[in-house]
């Protein structure tokens, strides 16, 4: 199975609360301590969070005191004026809060914050654990740059605690006119550093350094070529030359001090730095302690990563190393025995899944690419004219001043960004989207431009030598138990529209072969009818009903023959609404009805189904007892959240508490089935191939002679997997691709 690239956030202590607490004005709690620093230090840490959802994080801090570099250079850091009591005293309080979230933090005696970043920075390829690590350095100076490679940034704040940059090597070679990272100290050693106290070579600046450093390549050649006097030495200047010749023992010296040690005794051990491992509870707590409330607010924005590495917080491993994380969150008891073997057997299902790979028509993608650039351009063309001028339409800010200043569109009840302009996202637009025609361009043009841009010019970039692509499939990525995918993520191709079936049908068959899809039919309303025992739901699947126009029938109490089409849409909103745990102002939105509306039909809705309503309540209670909830095979996710004081947590995890089990089930029998499709066909040889696993769906290719014997098998197996109060139905599909397949005219 392909490794999945993790994230490492790996966070400069001291740098950031310096930052923060000169960037940010005094702010005190009642007590009068002063905690500017702190809350701006958690800004920070919020924002690398949300931006990166690292797997992992890490923080480094100074000791007080004298490092190695003072023992080799007395004027070391000089003439810094020392930091005032009022900030080194919010350390503590930083390290108090890191442990609540149950990061880990460094700090080693003799060496800088900066020398922990590049020894663990150098550490991290080296764990044969999981070779794929991007790491992140956050951190409010500079002397990191030197360490980014291919799979290490650094996330820098310019000015204040919200104006960042990422740096990676493009961004180094910009911003130093050509110089990669590994090159920094080399320029250091040059021209020195005043905030350090480094002096370099007297006399030369950063245009003459960079221009030595690209002509001769480091600190080291300049002077080996003017000590042997080669030809390409000759062309510095006899001034310059003087310069690097009476200065090179303090060049090299500086270059030295500039250098970040990557061998300190520290080891890094990933797997105390898991993200996510921590007690709302406590985090809560500490954060009320310092009066931070607006964070308080803002911790469901972490709780789904939280959540989701609660789950995977063993799973360090990827491709060799899976089946060992297998067994350690079985032994966490996260897996029940049944769930750890079912994990366990489907390892080599997604290695030959991945291997497979999908065929994909280039030209069709070419094709749709230049339709959707005319289609993108003329959509440009009549906002523009609307408009009367011409603008960045993906710029949120441009696209604001546009609508609700210069057309005066009104925008009561809108949301606003943070910085007060009034929001242009996607759920915001919907609402006003009939008040005036330019709002639905608006809305088609995004809706493109998203299509073009994420799948129609990027899947041709993944296509291999042979013709297919190979997306990568995370047996552990999700924390109901669903596969997830990425390089590419097909499970965001858009189900419904015309684009979306578009899309499909460039995914094909080889010749001589079909696709056949095989998709559960609304498998999760089944598996919540059989868990909540449901008698009416029950008893509409086993007439073979459809559930969403019997459901439409009850609310809205008409016969079934006269429940339109509007009705049957509404109903099905609200019966998968329900399954998630949909609040009555949910509903209303989602519905576009009022809450008033939206908290009777749920009513109506429980009351006509009380198996559903009495299993929501019983689901609820019984995560507050235990602390987690779980599907009917086993497999655990923790929710201490549920008995949280903040609302909006709670909240949360209730909703949780009621879908995970219908949810989690239904990926439980999603993965029972692979693994029992492989036991009796096998789908690993060249007839019958398993390419795809996208939701409910299972989609094959399989040689034209071999079909008529397959397909029962596959969907006799996953209709007859494991025994529900309603039996598993699913739909075959056949065609020449994925786009544009028919009902399977096959024996049973």
């Amino acid at each position: 199975m392909a490794n999945t690239k993790k994230h490492l956030v790996l966070i400069d202590g001291n740098a950031l609360v310096h930052r923060a607490y000169h960037a940010l004005p005094p702010l005190t709690t009642k007590k009068g301590e002063l905690v500017n620093a702190v809350y701006g230090f958690l800004l920070v840490l919020f924002k690398a969070i949300k931006d990166f959802r690292p797997d992992f994080i890490v923080a480094t801090f100074d000791v007080p005191g004298l490092t190695f570099r003072h023992e080799k250079f007395e004027k070391y850091k000089a003439k810094r004026v020392k930091a005032p009591d009022e900030l080194y005293n919010q350390i503590p309080k930083v390290k108090e809060i890191l442990k609540s979230f149950s990061i880990p933090f460094f700090e080693k005696a003799g060496y800088e914050a900066d020398d922990l970043i590049a020894t663990i920075a150098t550490q991290v390829p080296k764990k044969q654990i999981l070779p794929k690590i991007e790491t992140i350095i956050v951190t409010g100076d500079s002397d990191t740059l030197q360490l980014i490679n291919e799979n290490t940034k650094v996330f820098a704040l310019r000015r204040g605690v919200k104006d960042t940059v990422l740096y990676d090597e493009a961004e180094v070679s910009k911003k130093y006119d050509g110089l990669n990272p590994g090159q920094l100290p080399d320029f250091k050693g040059l021209v020195g550093d005043a905030s350090d106290n480094i002096p370099g070579v007297i006399g030369v600046g950063e245009k003459t350094a960079t221009e030595l450093i690209k002509k001769f390549g480091s600190l080291e050649n300049i002077y080996k070529e003017i000590e042997e006097n080669t030809e390409k030495s000759k062309e510095i200047k006899e001034s310059l030359r003087k310069k690097l010749l009476d200065y090179k023992e303090q060049a090299v010296f500086s270059k030295e001090l500039n250098l970040l040690k990557k061998n300190v005794d520290i080891n890094l051990n990933l797997k105390e730095a898991v993200w996510g491992s921590f007690n709302i509870e406590k985090v809560i707590n500490i954060l009320k302690e310092f009066e931070f409330h607006s964070l308080i607010s803002r911790l469901s924005e972490l709780s789904e990563e939280k959540n989701k590495n609660k789950l995977v917080q063993l799973e360090i491993g990827g491709g060799r190393n899976i089946l060992e994380d297998i067994e350690k969150m079985y032994q966490e008891k996260i897996f029940s025995k049944k769930i750890y073997e079912i994990e366990k057997n489907l390892v080599p299902v997604i290695e030959g899944m991945e291997k497979n790979g999908i065929k994909i028509d280039l030209e069709r993608f070419k094709r749709l690419s230049k339709n959707l650039e005319i289609r993108i351009r003329d959509l440009e063309e009549k906002i523009y004219e609307i408009s009367g001028m011409k603008f960045n339409i993906n710029s949120p800010q441009q696209l604001s001043e546009i609508l609700f200043k210069r057309l005066e569109i009104k925008n009561k009840g809108m949301k606003k960004t943070p910085g007060g302009v009034v929001s242009t996202s996607f759920s915001e637009l919907e609402k006003i989207k009939n008040s005036h025609p330019i709002i639905k361009l608006i809305l088609e043009y995004r809706e493109l431009f998203k299509l073009k841009s994420g799948f129609i010019d990027t899947l041709p970039t993944m296509i291999k030598k042979d013709g297919r692509i190979h997306p990568n499939f995370h047996q552990l990525g999700t924390v109901s138990g669903r596969l997830s995918c990425s390089e590419p993520n097909l499970q965001n191709i858009p189900v419904k529209g015309d684009l979306g079936k578009e899309i499909r049908k460039a995914f094909v068959a080889e010749k001589g072969y079909k696709l056949l899809s095989f998709d559960y039919s609304q498998m999760e309303l089944r598996v919540v009818a059989s868990i909540a025992d449901d008698k009416k739901m029950i008893r509409f699947f086993q007439e073979g009903k459809d559930i969403h126009r019997m459901t439409a029938s009850q609310i809205f109490n008409v016969p079934e023959a006269k429940v339109t089409e509007k009705m049957r849409d509404f109903a099905k909103t609200l019966n998968f609404g329900v399954i998630y745990g949909i609040s009555s102002y949910g509903f209303s939105e989602a519905a576009k009805i009022s809450f008033e509306e939206a908290e009777s039909f749920i009513e109506e809705y429980l009351n006509d189904f009380q198996g559903i309503a009495k299993y929501r309540e019983e689901a609820i209670e019984k995560t507050k007892k235990l602390n987690y909830t779980e599907t009917l095979f086993g497999r655990k996710r923790f929710l201490p959240e549920i008995n949280s004081l903040d609302r909006t947590l709670k909240n949360a995890a209730e909703r949780v508490a009621i879908n995970h089990p219908c949810q989690g089930t239904a990926a439980d029998i999603l993965k029972m089935v692979m693994v029992k499709i492989k036991s009796q066909i096998p789908i690993a040889d060249n007839k019958t191939k398993l390419v795809l696993q996208i939701h409910d769906e299972l989609l094959f290719e399989v040689k034209e002679e071999e079909i008529e014997a397959v397909t029962p098998k596959i969907k006799k197996s996953m209709e007859n997997i494991t025994e529900l109060k309603i039996p598993l139905k699913v739909d075959v599909k056949i065609g020449e691709n994925w786009g544009e397949m028919e009902s399977a005219n096959i024996n049973y």
